[in-house]
Formats: C-alpha cells, structure tokens, sequence
C-alpha cells in the first residue's frame, strides 16, 4: 500500500478514534500516527486507565468496529 492511502486510512480511522475517546487531541492522534502501542499509551494517559484497561477497551472498541488497520500497518 503506498503512503498517501496509508495516510488517507489514518485519516478516516483517526475520527473514529476521537470519537471513543474523546480526551485525546489531534496532536495527540499525531503521534499515535497509526500506532496500536502509541494508541494504547495515549488512552493511559489521557484518560487515567491501567494498561490492562486500555487494552481492553481498544479491543472491545475494535470487535465493535472492524477493521484491520493495525495488522496492515
């Protein structure tokens, strides 16, 4: 996949993204730049849950939303 759809995806996703958790800024959504690890970090941080918690909801949040876009890039 080249870059710019790369890009564009991560566009689209980082919507949905903001919508879940809505502490996150666009800077932060920046930085995470597609990354789960990087997503998952910034939810702790941000919202004050364990690692544990974080990863719990991202994947519940991702059963709800398929996608693959972690495992493409």
């Amino acid at each position: 996949m080249n870059k710019d759809r790369m890009e564009g995806n991560w566009l689209q996703f980082k919507g949905k993204v903001k919508e879940q958790w809505g502490k996150l800024t666009d800077d932060d959504l920046d930085v995470i730049a597609g990354k789960r690890d990087q997503l998952l970090g910034r939810i702790q941080e941000r919202h004050g849950l364990s690692k544990e918690e974080a990863e719990r909801q991202v994947n519940d949040w991702k059963d709800r939303n398929p996608t693959d876009f972690f495992e493409r890039y």
